[in-house]
């Protein structure tokens, strides 16, 4: 069984749709603590959430980097999305040539062992395994009813993730990416 630390409903179903193991959503309020680095980030909740449970867990964290706006929000997205709206995102960038656009996410898995045959390994006790997905595209004005967070504004491919079917946007997604490389690992393991 694997435990996904997270509140967010939309990206256990994605989880769920992309790993071949038991994954159950296991609510525990990690410290998150702030940085630029959304590895760091990620790798802090992991080990936190590892030291709680002491079972195997999985923690995400992502981030839409804004090309014409210096990566903002990047770490800082689910506040600004919270404070500001996804509206007021779009209206930030509007009126800048470049609109392009990255949504990246990390997967931070933690089981107390030494994890050396990861991609990416974040030093600490106990270690972390970091696996990264990325997906570019371009802020647009809102639009599509599917999807949740910044769905509606961010376009890949003529269609913002909104409105996609979340099978498809799955195929696409950041978040999608970053389990596909975390589900490859495990079967190595």
């Amino acid at each position: 069984m694997l435990r996904f630390v997270t509140g967010n409903d939309g990206k256990v179903r994605e989880a769920r749709a992309a790993l071949s193991a038991d994954v159950t959503q296991f609510s525990y309020d990690y410290t998150e603590i702030q940085s630029h680095d959304l590895g760091t980030i990620a790798a802090h909740g992991a080990r936190e959430a590892y030291q709680e449970v002491g079972e195997p867990v999985m923690v995400e964290d992502s981030g839409l980097f804004v090309d014409a706006l210096d990566g903002f929000p990047g770490p800082y997205s689910a506040y600004v999305e919270d404070t500001l709206g996804i509206d007021r995102v779009w209206h930030l960038t509007e009126p800048e040539e470049d609109h392009a656009a990255a949504f990246r996410s990390l997967i931070a898995y933690c089981d107390g062992s030494a994890l050396e045959t990861a991609p990416t390994v974040r030093d600490g006790d106990p270690p972390v395994a970091i696996f990264e997905g990325r997906v570019e595209g371009t802020i647009v004005a809102p639009r599509g009813e599917g999807g949740f967070g910044y769905d509606p504004i961010f376009e890949y491919d003529g269609r913002t993730f909104a409105e996609m079917e979340p099978d498809e946007k799955n195929a696409y997604s950041h978040r999608g990416r970053a389990l596909e490389a975390f589900a490859d690992w495990g079967e190595t393991r």
